[in-house]
């Protein structure tokens, strides 16, 4: 039925207008994988939420606190470039459902040994970490896949979408997390987090995308090839270093952030989750014009507008005696953080050829979150032997003087640059 139903949603698209903000929604695959993908990304940010406020009831080490951010995206960048070659080798839908049941069974672990009170410090990290293989696993293939749910005129706008999702749940999800946390139990939030993977996971048993089967080959020929052509590629080569650049430098702000509520803000669970809400609310507004602001101006702007923006968050965060201050820096950070990431993002994939999307995905991930994995370990040994607040000064210092070196050095692709004749342009 549904594989009917996807084959026919040309006709229905055209109740929105090719192009519009919101034309994506009228192709019924993308309908449902969009929702049942925000109830999933809901339970992740509760997930996250408890995993980081847990960490600061098992430990006074600021290090450790930060590592929980390391631990969910160290993966993406060990093992993402294997992920984008099994997306481009293997059935997508199939690969995203072997990842969303490995998920859910590491909630529900989580969930059972915190209920037990027999977690610890590190199997908090551990557990954690599983995650983010299951997150690495899934990502290559999840991307890779819009373009089977919607028109290519529509690409564009389908990613866009996807990052309003994300933060929409980055808006409401820490908030939940946090009342769920105050009112019953951690292990609450793990097991709720467990739960949302079924929804996802029905909707891709249901999906049946008209594709043609992909073109096996041996693994480590396929992830040569992927990397090849982004070393080869001087505009692939320029948005992957900004990638790692922004992503070192916006690290420390969620890994820092639950010690700035605790030691600083003297706030609770339930002031942590306000903040990532207020983070997420900021991204979603943003998230609805960045497109049209890209389209008028270039990508270079954006990045900078972006980056700036999240320097500035990171050192008003640094000197907030309060939480009303704080949530003015967390409203910044949310806007800084949705301009210059999904710039990236469109950036990336509208350079990467069909065949081998997956993998330029893949290797994009890893770069920006290999960024964020080392900048979190980074900047949470700075908070050890420095204090949280000299780590978010010295993050804000790297974003500015990285945009200012990178601009002569690395800058954006211009609008046309390295886009494949069959690829849209609408969006850069």
């Amino acid at each position: 039925m549904w594989k009917r139903t996807f084959r026919n949603s040309a006709g229905l698209s055209r109740i929105i207008a090719t192009g519009a903000p919101l034309a994506p929604f009228g192709f019924p695959a993308f309908r449902a994988i969009w929702t049942a993908n925000l109830f999933s990304s809901m339970g992740a940010m509760i997930q996250a939420v408890a995993a980081a406020w847990l960490m600061t009831e098992l430990t006074d080490s600021n290090m450790l606190i930060a590592m929980v951010q390391t631990s969910a995206v160290l993966p993406i960048m060990l093992f993402g470039v294997f992920a984008g070659a099994i997306a481009d080798n293997f059935d997508r839908r199939r690969v995203m459902l072997i990842a969303q049941f490995g998920m859910l069974v590491t909630s529900a672990v989580l969930a059972l040994i915190t209920y037990e009170q027999i977690i610890g410090p590190y199997s908090l990290l551990a557990l954690s970490l599983l995650v983010g293989i299951g997150t690495a696993l899934n990502a290559p293939a999840w991307q890779a896949s819009v373009r089977a749910q919607v028109g290519r005129k529509d690409l564009p706008q389908a990613i866009s979408l996807n990052s309003v999702a994300f933060n929409l749940a980055r808006s409401v999800g820490p908030a939940l997390g946090g009342i769920l946390i105050s009112l019953w139990d951690i292990s609450l939030a793990f097991a709720i987090n467990a739960l949302s993977y079924i929804f996802l996971i029905v909707v891709l048993l249901r999906w049946r995308p008209d594709v043609p089967p992909p073109t096996r080959g041996a693994m480590f020929i396929s992830i040569a090839t992927g990397v090849r052509f982004c070393v080869t590629s001087q505009p692939v080569r320029k948005v992957l270093l900004r990638g790692v650049t922004i992503g070192v430098g916006c690290a420390a702000y969620q890994a820092l952030l639950p010690i700035i509520v605790r030691e600083q803000i003297k706030g609770d669970e339930f002031d942590f989750g306000l903040l990532l809400g207020a983070f997420g609310i900021a991204s979603i507004v943003s998230a609805l014009f960045v497109g049209s602001i890209r389209r008028r101006l270039d990508s270079e702007v954006v990045i900078g507008i972006g980056s700036l923006a999240f320097a500035v968050a990171q050192v008003i965060l640094a000197v907030s005696p309060s939480l009303l201050l704080a949530m003015l820096a967390a409203f910044v950070a949310g806007a800084g953080w949705v301009f210059a990431l999904t710039t990236l993002n469109v950036a990336m994939q509208m350079r990467s050829p069909e065949t081998i999307l997956g993998r330029c995905l893949s290797i994009y991930q890893a770069a920006t979150f290999g960024g964020i994995a080392i900048g979190s370990w980074f900047w949470g040994t700075i908070a050890e032997k420095s204090g949280a607040p000299v780590a978010l000064i010295l993050a804000a210092a790297w974003l500015v003087l990285s945009l200012i070196i990178f601009r002569f050095l690395a800058p954006m692709p211009k609008k046309d640059e390295g886009i494949p004749l069959s690829q849209p342009t609408s969006a850069d």
